[in-house]
């Protein structure tokens, strides 16, 4: 299922954390649907966040608006309520509903430093990575979520970095990340039972193995050459673009029985399995099946076998 027919269009969507990576993505295959997206962040073209890249909220409002949605560009730093609560109403104001919520506020990779235990850690980095993921999702959900409820159907998304089974299967060596990426996982599933009795669904998605733009200036590729990093790292030839994860996201809102999916965590590749969609290149990565058998499991078999 590639998004072809404007699906969603009259939805009202909003990606909190839309500058970049999995969530720029996400917010133009919403806007390749029919909705309008507010794309929200820090970086904009004035300023830049503490990330300091030079991707911009309002370039991704430009993209959805020439995929076919409506893209709005609110600057917004989720970890400040007031900030969030403005955006809400504004929301409320200019479209007097929201269907989907996605967040997808992160924004912490440069603070991470491998190698070091609990107590070794820099502890401003890691309460700072946990306020990224957990405190501005909790925020940005007790301020939106009052919008959401208010027509039968929403649907909420905690975007994370993996899945419930593979996180509690695979320590991720580092004590203040294997915290901030659980986070999301448990908001979702608690919150899908506080969503039910309003027709609600919350549901956490994560990528894969993510050719973020971050990720290709790592490895010194671009999308176009993205194989050339292969050598450097061969597991990342189960690398799936962000436009994968999007299309999962779509392919959910657009599924009026989506809330047999609620309280999960899934794969990208998992939901493709289930409707049929396809990265860019025509390919299904299954970065779980992937890693289980090969990476961990010892299986002989290569990345290709799995997409």
């Amino acid at each position: 299922m590639e998004t072809t027919e404007q699906v969603l269009k009259g939805k009202v969507a909003l990606v909190a954390g839309a500058t970049r990576g999995a969530g720029r993505a996400m917010a133009v295959e919403l806007g390749r649907a029919g909705a309008v997206v507010y794309a929200t962040g820090r970086t904009t073209r004035e300023r830049r966040s503490e990330v300091n890249r030079p991707e911009t909220i309002e370039e991704t409002a430009e993209l959805v608006t020439a995929a076919g949605g409506t893209g709005i560009a609110v600057p917004v730093d989720h970890l400040v309520p007031e900030q969030v609560a403005a955006l809400v109403e504004r929301i409320d104001r200019e479209q007097g509903r929201l269907d989907i919520l996605v967040n997808d506020v992160w924004g912490g990779d440069h603070l991470l430093k491998f190698g070091q235990k609990a107590w070794e850690a820099d502890l401003r980095d890691g309460l700072r990575m946990i306020r990224l993921s957990i405190d501005a999702h909790a925020i940005t959900s007790h301020c939106a979520l009052p919008l959401l409820i208010r027509r039968p159907g929403g649907l909420l998304v905690e975007i994370t970095d993996g899945t419930e089974e593979a996180n509690t299967a695979h320590y991720r060596e580092l004590f203040f990340l294997d915290l901030a990426k659980y986070g999301p996982i448990r908001m979702a599933w608690s919150l899908s039972h506080e969503l039910r009795e309003y027709g609600g669904t919350a549901v956490c998605l994560s990528p894969g193995f993510l050719r973020s733009e971050e990720m290709l200036d790592h490895f010194g590729v671009r999308e176009e050459n993205w194989r050339d990093a292969v050598a450097k790292e061969p597991h990342f030839a189960i690398a799936e673009s962000p436009v994968f994860v999007a299309r999962a996201l779509v392919a959910l809102a657009a599924d009026p029985d989506r809330q047999r999916w609620s309280g999960k965590s899934v794969f990208s590749g998992d939901l493709a399995k289930v409707y049929g969609f396809t990265d860019v290149d025509g390919s299904r990565p299954d970065v779980a099946g992937y890693f289980e058998e090969v990476v961990h499991g010892g299986r002989a078999a290569s990345a290709e076998d799995y997409r």
